[in-house]
């Protein structure tokens, strides 16, 4: 059996390696120079390969449950002892993140790269594809870098976030002249915009703490962890949890930031009031030292209309109360997110419903299997996207080569 695969990401090596290992003749075509451009990125660089707690609950899409099949014939457990034979040590945090022992995402990437130097497997880098042909025998790609034939193909072309580093629309377009269908594509996992000016003030500040998101006054969705603020807004681990929520929510969301969740409001207030005791002539910038941040506490003073150069003896209770009010409950308006070109992870995709689940084979076109963001299938931050490409990677390439998956 001989395979073409379009797209050299994660899922498509995994394809390649896993359609060679049944013994199929596999041809990846890349359009970038290198494979796996954007696997380098991924964890800050450090690369969150996979998430000791995947299971379908932590992904998003018109039909979440279409990724339990993939998950369970090839999840966190069997990826990491396959990429173990391949050589790659990795560590568990208490979140359940894995990532390589090295804390390099190149070294995810070398041995994926070392294991695909197999004669079963020819790559060729900076091929665009541009047009596909359907024939009786199989496909015929025609690319920029020449003409290729198969009697498989896997589309695992990626999804159209991170434009720099290889974001495309390509896969989606090839598979809807195949005649599938596509639902509207938003940015996820990405960076928030809030209005106003007060984040500017507060660029590059870290805290940990909660992050809501309300609309009309209700909790749509919440999250915690990792805070960073920026020029134009809001980033980091927590708000890239609730960044799809934002990003195909529409307008008229708030933010509101729990800056202290270990304290309850009464608990801070009364940490205030010892304050204003102990240094009564400190100025009222200080209130919030030992708290938070330093510069993320004068700023919450101010926001609550206190001069940071108020003594703190003559702030009275109920002005306190206010600060204490405005540290659980920091509100920032939220204008949307950043574009798709700053997201890690695409929301929407090809349906899945094209799909059979067992396999990635299309129920259109008999031969054609799809895999990775491409599809309609997005997970949560923490190594749950780059296992769905693991996975479905794994699965699309031993269907491809005529065998059942099984790790």
């Amino acid at each position: 059996m001989d395979v073409l695969i379009l797209g050299g990401g994660a899922s498509g090596m995994m394809a390649a390696l896993a359609a060679a290992e049944r013994g199929a003749q596999v041809t990846l075509v890349e359009r970038q120079s290198r494979l796996g451009r954007k696997l380098l990125a991924t964890g800050n660089g450090r690369c969150n390969l996979s998430n000791l707690h995947t299971e379908p609950a932590h992904y998003h899409g018109a039909n979440p449950d279409f990724c339990r099949a993939a998950l369970e014939a090839f999840g966190a457990a069997e990826t990491l002892a396959w990429f173990r034979r391949l050589g790659l040590i990795t560590a568990a945090e208490a979140s359940g993140r894995v990532y390589p022992f090295s804390n390099q995402a190149n070294s995810v990437l070398d041995v994926l790269r070392f294991a695909l130097e197999r004669p079963e497997i020819q790559i060729h880098t900076g091929c665009e594809a541009i047009r596909l042909w359907t024939r009786r025998d199989g496909f015929l790609l025609k690319t920029t870098g020449g003409d290729f034939t198969a009697r498989r193909l896997i589309v695992a072309a990626g999804g159209a976030a991170g434009g720099k580093l290889g974001g495309t629309t390509a896969g989606y377009e090839f598979l809807e002249r195949l005649g599938h269908r596509r639902t509207p594509l938003f940015p996820a996992l990405v960076q928030l915009v809030t209005e106003g000016a007060v984040t500017r003030a507060l660029k590059g500040v870290r805290a940990e703490g909660t992050v809501a998101v309300l609309r009309g006054g209700q909790e749509i969705a919440r999250s915690a962890g990792e805070l960073q603020f920026t020029e134009y807004g809001v980033s980091g681990p927590a708000v890239f949890d609730i960044s799809r929520i934002v990003s195909t929510g529409g307008p008229g969301l708030t933010l509101r930031l729990d800056l202290t969740p270990q304290l309850s409001e009464s608990e801070l207030l009364d940490i205030l009031r010892a304050k204003r005791a102990q240094l009564p002539q400190r100025a009222a910038g200080d209130l919030l030292t030992g708290v938070v941040h330093n510069r993320l506490g004068r700023v919450l003073v101010k926001t609550v209309g206190i001069a940071e150069s108020t003594s703190m003896e003559i702030l009275s209770d109920s002005q306190l109360a206010a600060v204490a009010r405005a540290v659980k409950g920091f509100s920032l308006t939220c204008a949307g997110t950043q574009g798709m070109d700053c997201a890690q992870v695409t929301a929407g995709g090809i349906e899945t419903h094209g799909f059979d689940p067992m396999t990635l084979e299309s129920h259109r076109v008999p031969g054609v299997f799809a895999c990775g963001e491409v599809l309609d299938v997005d997970g949560d931050c923490g190594g749950f996207n780059l296992q769905w490409a693991w996975s479905s990677g794994r699965l699309a390439g031993l269907s491809a080569a005529g065998e059942e998956a099984r790790p």
